[in-house]
């Protein structure tokens, strides 16, 4: 059966099969009587020109009670690419005619196809389809790793998905048996999360590395000084060297993310910071300074 089948193909092949698959032709025959149900049901969605545009744009989705098709439409441009728990819609009439049944080719082959032979076949048993999603986590959980405890939207129910350590944004992580249900007590699909990071107030990240600005003081840039730096396996001392330059970049090796036995580097920036005060004293440290930099600080720029 083609996807533009018209109304009087359909109904066609519904009353050649309705009176194949018809409980008083086939007693005692469960597998005819849920075939014979699930034709009903395809038939009742194609006849009815409303239904039937409904079923081709959304689905099954489509043709629940109180169905609101707009707010549908808006809720899709507004998570176009996002991440919901959504699930794949079926394309075609096959699909529909299968209703966890069997397939349309298979209930209509005798009549379009020219092979069938009428006779009644069991459910068809298919595994559920994967379920796309996605999952916001901070910063520091992507680079540790961690465990989130998620509720899925449908049913409530809450599951464990363990980040794995040094996740980036796009990643994804698999969580088996958590898609869509299986046709007829069949395994469902997994739930597939595409893993978001939050950004850090302090730290930024490219592949592996990781990059920091750190403030330090006028006394600590000229004279030197070791401070501490945090990092992800936890503090550092770092050796600020005398005369130290605002920008001057330093590097810590292997203290960026680790990812499968690969380990990046962090990225140190000194940044210079000037006491935020107008007292006399700094004024006259300040002019002291004044004195002691060079005027040709500036000569070596050009464009």
């Amino acid at each position: 059966m083609k996807r533009d089948a018209s109304p009087e193909e359909i109904k066609k092949a519904y009353r050649s099969l309705a009176a194949k698959l018809h409980p008083d032709k086939n007693p005692g025959n469960k597998a005819a009587e849920a075939r014979f149900k699930a034709v009903n049901r395809a038939h009742q969605v194609l006849s009815d020109a409303k239904k039937r545009k409904l079923y081709d744009e959304f689905g099954e989705d489509g043709l629940r009670e109180g169905f609101d098709a707009d707010a549908a439409r808006a809720y899709r441009r507004a998570t176009a690419g996002g991440v919901r728990f959504r699930q794949g819609q079926p394309q075609n009439l096959e699909d529909l005619f299968g209703g966890g049944v069997t397939g349309f080719g298979d209930l209509f082959g005798d009549l379009f196809g020219g092979g069938g032979n009428g006779r009644a076949r069991g459910p068809m048993r298919t595994q559920g389809s994967d379920v796309a999603s996605e999952v916001t986590v901070d910063f520091v959980s992507a680079v540790r790793g961690a465990e989130l405890r998620l509720k899925l939207q449908d049913g409530g129910e809450e599951i464990t998905v363990r980040i794995p350590k040094g996740a980036d944004n796009g990643d994804k992580v698999r969580v088996p048996g958590h898609g869509a249900p299986g046709r007829m007590g069949s395994k469902p699909g997994d739930l597939i999360l595409a893993i978001r990071v939050r950004p850090h107030p302090h730290f930024e990240r490219s592949g592996l590395d990781l990059y920091l600005d750190l403030p330090i003081s006028v006394s600590e840039a000229y004279e030197g000084a070791k401070v501490r730096v945090p990092t992800p396996e936890g503090p550092v001392t770092l050796t600020v060297p005398k005369r130290a330059q605002s920008g001057q970049v330093v590097r810590l090796k292997g203290k960026g993310v680790s990812r499968k036995n690969k380990q990046g580097d962090l990225y140190v920036r000194f940044l210079v910071r000037l006491p935020d005060s107008d007292s006399e004293e700094v004024q006259k440290a300040v002019a002291v300074l004044g004195k002691a930099t060079p005027a040709s600080i500036r000569d070596e720029i050009t464009f």
